[in-house]
């Protein structure tokens, strides 16, 4: 019994009581010893009284606390046995100890006390951590898993399993469609055929609704807007938009067939921040020249489609506007910095040749960020020594010395900070202006102050070519410079083979009345011996999968430029019976790179950008690091079988 209750009766207080009686008695003794006789007598009935009183208290209060813990313990053996949760002990040998009976019921077992654990439950078998999850038949139970005591508890969440998996079903997903060609479509029909056309489409597109049980509003003539739940938007995802190629289908006849674009966002903090994202998908499946759908989900943007290419339908209005506009930017600006991408062909220096005559044309100061020469401007590089331009190139580090709060920063060639040549320019300028012709990926410059990006374009030199058109009339041109811009457009059009619209032979003509010297350009291109032989060394290595597609590697431990590696993936796609080419191989900065080609009938565009890299329908290109050229190529084949699996083709 603890002190604190035993002390009530026998504290110093009654210590102190009744030695202070005995002291009367003793006193009362040497008066009257009768009185003290009587005062004794009536002191030992008192005390006799208390111990008797004590005596009853402690037995009492042992039977209370006997019977308190029995029942204690009673509730504690009745909780264990009753309450909603499993309780399961196991030796070292992951042998059942003990369980409760709800252990029992979970399992339907009626011996379970020395059965292996992984036996009973298979999912806990081989793991050092048990799942926070686990099925056992239909029902579902959080584990938690105490492995110091060797315990494990299980509760049952089959109904919270079952509202998280309708909460995620019914979750709103916000999207707006888009019918990208409708007004050229219909150019050249009369009233009654374009709106018969209007009318076929809109029927497709209301039946593909209806099917994915999506409410469907139109608020323009060509122009949807969508609202369904994540159940649908899984269905979507599973049949790979199949609107696209639906409607694609049903207008092939057209000169110019209907296309879609769709924006779809599956999640936001809030239903107008939804809209916007859903808002930005559709622009950016515009910028990416449309046939596709851009779900923004999460961090990440998946697209889906794209297996046409563009149709170019840029005005001449909006590349007056954005020639003026940039002038006006270049013009409040103490100087410019312009910058391609990492690696630089062509295009990139050709085009940012033509961003600095812009600039000196209104007589501000310019720059060229350019890092280390390769063999792809070795030729344009070389011309330019001694030429006035040398003194406008300049290195990443001096460029960053260079900029300030007033230097504005152009990129060519590209929107991807990642990709240009010191991305830490990017991040220190207040003001950055984009022209590039590649499909808009995921990755973008963070607020820019113009954009001129139209994947219609066969290159960023045809785009800047455009835009010089509109600089003051009397600007005149050097041959070096209006023929950097014509090899730009060389290269990436092929010699005009590829990707060439009547707007880029517009702009080789003004070049070329401009002074482009077209044997500079062979000049420029001309190919070296070496690498004539390293190409050949790629293309040996070459293996077709699916009869169509041609992957090749490169030699193991050997390096490679990039330029030879885009130029054999160009060789095997002129082969016979090639309908898309890979080339892997490894560069001397430790990278491993690969070159995507193709005729049209495969998006390339989009199995790069699964390994996290972009480019064109028929045209594109991804690095990576730390990996070796054989698991580039392991990755490689994991992607295109998943696109055959998913849609039986890679578009």
């Amino acid at each position: 019994m603890p002190n604190f209750i035993t002390k009530r009766w026998h504290g110093y207080h009654m210590i102190f009581a009744m030695c202070f009686s005995l002291i009367l008695i003793a006193v009362l003794a040497t008066f009257d010893w009768h009185y003290a006789l009587l005062g004794l007598v009536v002191f030992l009935f008192l005390a006799w009284i208390l111990y008797e009183a004590e005596q009853r208290f402690r037995k009492e209060f042992v039977d209370y606390v006997l019977t308190l813990s029995y029942r204690v313990k009673g509730a504690n053996q009745s909780a264990v046995d009753r309450m909603p949760i499993g309780i399961l002990l196991y030796d070292r040998n992951d042998r059942v100890e003990w369980h409760n009976p709800f252990v029992k019921e979970m399992t339907g077992r009626d011996q379970l006390v020395g059965v292996s654990v992984p036996e009973v439950f298979p999912q806990l078998k081989g793991r050092k951590s048990a799942p926070e999850r686990m099925e056992v038949g239909e029902r579902t139970y959080q584990v938690i898993h105490r492995s110091e005591e060797r315990l494990y508890f299980f509760r049952d969440i089959t109904r919270l399993e079952k509202l998280e998996k309708r909460y995620e079903r019914e979750q709103v997903v916000i999207g707006f469609l888009h019918m990208d060609n409708y007004e050229e479509a219909g150019s050249g029909m009369d009233d009654q055929e374009r709106t018969l056309l209007l009318t076929n489409v809109t029927t497709a597109i209301t039946r593909w609704a209806q099917k994915y049980d999506i409410s469907l509003r139109s608020f323009d003539s060509d122009k949807f807007f969508m609202v369904f739940q994540r159940e649908s938007l899984e269905r979507l995802i599973d049949s790979r938009f199949d609107i696209l190629d639906v409607v694609r289908d049903m207008t092939r006849q057209n000169k110019i067939p209907i296309t879609l674009s769709i924006g779809v966002a599956a999640e936001g903090p809030s239903m107008v921040e939804q809209t916007q994202s859903a808002q930005a998908s559709l622009d950016i499946a515009l910028a990416r020249g449309g046939d596709q759908a851009a779900l923004q989900d999460g961090d990440r943007t998946v697209f889906f489609g794209g297996k046409s290419n563009a149709v170019e339908k840029r005005t001449r209005v909006r590349a007056r506007v954005i020639s003026h506009a940039l002038s006006n930017l270049i013009r409040d600006s103490e100087r410019v910095l312009i910058m391609g991408h990492d690696q630089p062909d062509m295009d990139a220096l050709g085009s940012s040749i033509g961003v600095l005559k812009a600039v000196r044309n209104v007589g501000k100061e310019g720059y060229i960020v350019i890092g280390d020469s390769n063999p792809s401007i070795d030729g344009l590089v070389e011309a330019i020594r001694g030429h006035e331009l040398e003194e406008a190139l300049v290195s990443p580090e001096r460029s960053l010395q260079l900029m300030n709060e007033n230097t504005l920063l152009i990129l060519v060639d590209t929107h991807k900070p990642a990709l240009t040549i010191e991305p830490r320019l990017v991040d220190k300028a207040a003001r950055v202006v984009v022209i590039d012709h590649h499909r808009r990926g995921e990755e973008f410059v963070r607020d820019p102050v113009l954009v001129y990006l139209e994947p219609y374009a066969s290159s960023t030199s045809e785009l800047v070519t455009e835009l010089l058109q509109y600089q003051d009339e009397r600007m005149t041109m050097d041959t070096l410079e209006t023929t950097a811009l014509m090899a730009g457009i060389v290269v990436d059009t092929k010699s005009f083979a590829f990707r060439s619209g009547s707007r880029t032979f517009e702009a080789a003509s003004f070049l070329r009345r401009h002074g482009a010297d077209l044997s500079l350009v062979q000049s420029l291109l001309k190919e070296d011996l070496n690498r004539f032989v390293k190409r050949a060394e790629i293309v040996k290595n070459t293996e077709v999968l699916y009869d169509k597609i041609a992957i090749a590697v490169g030699e193991e431990g050997e390096s490679y430029n990039q330029l030879v590696i885009a130029q054999a993936a160009d060789t095997l796609l002129n082969m016979k019976g090639v309908s898309a080419s890979f080339v892997i191989g490894l560069r001397a900065d430790g990278k491993v790179a690969i070159s995507a080609r193709s005729q049209g009938e495969i998006n390339v565009q989009l199995i790069m950008e699964e390994l996290g890299g972009g480019g064109h329908l028929t045209n594109a290109a991804v690095q990576l690091e730390e990996v070796t050229p054989e698991q580039a190529r392991q990755q490689l084949e994991d992607v295109l079988r998943q696109a055959y699996e998913k849609g039986g083709d890679t578009g």
